[in-house]
This record gives structure tokens, C-alpha cells and sequence, in this order.
């Protein structure tokens, strides 16, 4: 199985100011997020990636910029990862938004949040799953089953896709939450994926990287099989 490490980027100019950047070209990082974004070059430290895919906004790119230079990487832009379309609400500011009635339905049923103008949570949550098992196929083919690999992306995205892997409806995943520069990880199987991490601001990575091969027997447990009692058994 592979896993993937779904990055928040770190903080941007429009998360200070509490503006919903949305697409809006050009929103860099801030200095705290230059800050967290040179730190994950040894927060990762150790962990073996095959690839870094970025979603193509420049937070995002600013991001994984020390990370891929570190490894020698080139990350893959992929559109289909990018931050959801708000559409009129794109610029505006969260104190503002709050008071509009579409807000309650983006909180309390957002299967249903169609943005003015933009597209809606449940395409988004479509397209950014399909992006990720593709990537992840691919991955797997080029690199091996057990190929580490990191996908830096926005919030949203980043909550619907672990709404996926946890298999609850994505009325629910505003029960999520992703900070910038967080690290969310998933083992996806032939079968099933496993949710190993959420919101990780600075835990040990030493589990994210894999174990070496072993030779099974016929009646060992496969990879998509969860452990009984738990991890530790008991």
C-alpha cells in the first residue's frame, strides 16, 4: 500500500487577515509560513518520498519549495488538488461571510454548499479523490506498494479527502480540522485505506517510514487487514 501525507500549506497573507483567498493568484506565504514551510525539510527528514504533487497555487508551490529542493524533487502541479472555486465569495472577508445564509448550509450540510459563481463542496470532494487514488495507482506502479508520498494542498480539500478515507459523508467534515502546515497521512489499500494522522503539527514521523520487506507466511494477515485490539494489541 502507499502512503500518502496530505500537507496543508503554511500560512498565507489572506489566513492572517482572515480573507477566504480562494483562487486568487498570487496570495503568498507570510513569514511565519516561509518559517513553517523551511521546517518541514527536517520534520520529514528521514522519511523517504517518491513525489511531491502540489496543488498550483503559490502557497502551495512556496510550500514544498525547500521540501523538493532538499530531496531533489520536482513536484507534480495537479489542477485537480487545487483550492475550492468560492466563486463571488473569493477575497472576502470571513467576518463578512458569516452573516450570509449559504454560510449555515457550508457548515451544517455542506454536500448541499453550491458557491455563487463557483463550484460546490460535493465536486470538489470528487475531484480532489479522484486526483489522489490516480496519483496514488501511479505512484504505486512506478515506485513500489509501499512508496511514501507527499500531496500539498488547501484546507477544504484537504478535510474532504480524509472524510473519504474515513468513509463518513461529507456532511461531516467540518468536524475536521487542518491547520496550515498540518500533516494528515493515509495508507491507502487494495481494499481499504487507513487513517494514520490529523492535523499533526509536530509528532514523530519515525511510523511514516517503511518497514523493511519481510517474507510472509501463506497465513499471515494481508496489508488491508486492520489489527486486532488495535495497534498495540490490547
Amino acid at each position: 500500500m502507499t502512503t500518502l501525507i496530505l500537507l496543508r500549506h503554511g500560512r498565507s497573507a489572506a489566513n492572517a487577515a482572515g480573507v477566504l483567498a480562494g483562487r486568487t493568484p498570487g496570495v503568498e506565504l507570510d513569514e511565519v509560513g516561509q518559517t513553517q514551510a523551511q521546517k518541514m525539510v527536517d520534520r520529514l527528514a528521514g522519511v523517504p518520498l517518491a513525489e511531491i504533487v502540489c496543488s498550483p497555487m503559490v502557497r502551495c508551490e512556496q510550500t514544498v519549495a525547500p521540501l523538493a529542493k532538499d530531496r531533489g524533487l520536482t513536484p507534480v502541479s495537479e489542477p485537480e488538488l487545487a483550492e475550492v472555486d468560492y466563486g463571488s465569495w473569493t477575497g472576502a472577508e470571513l467576518k463578512t461571510l458569516f452573516k450570509e445564509p449559504l454560510w449555515k448550509v457550508v457548515q451544517a450540510h455542506p454536500s448541499a454548499a453550491v458557491f455563487p459563481g463557483g463550484e460546490g463542496l460535493a465536486g470538489m470532494q470528487a475531484r480532489a479523490v479522484a486526483a489522489v487514488r490516480r496519483h496514488g495507482a501511479r505512484i504505486a506502479a512506478e515506485h513500489g506498494p509501499t512508496a511514501v508520498w507527499l500531496a500539498c494542498t488547501h484546507g477544504d480539500v484537504i478535510k474532504a479527502v480524509l472524510a473519504d478515507a474515513l468513509a463518513t459523508h461529507l456532511d461531516n467534515f467540518q468536524r475536521i480540522v487542518v491547520d496550515p502546515s498540518s500533516i494528515s497521512v493515509v495508507h491507502y489499500t487494495d481494499t481499504r485505506p487507513f487513517v494514520a494522522r490529523v492535523n499533526d503539527l509536530g509528532g514523530d514521523v519515525a511510523g511514516l517510514i517503511p518497514p523493511k520487506p519481510k517474507r510472509r507466511r501463506k497465513t499471515a494477515a494481508r496489508s488491508s487487514d486492520a489489527v486486532v485490539g488495535g495497534s498495540t494489541g490490547g
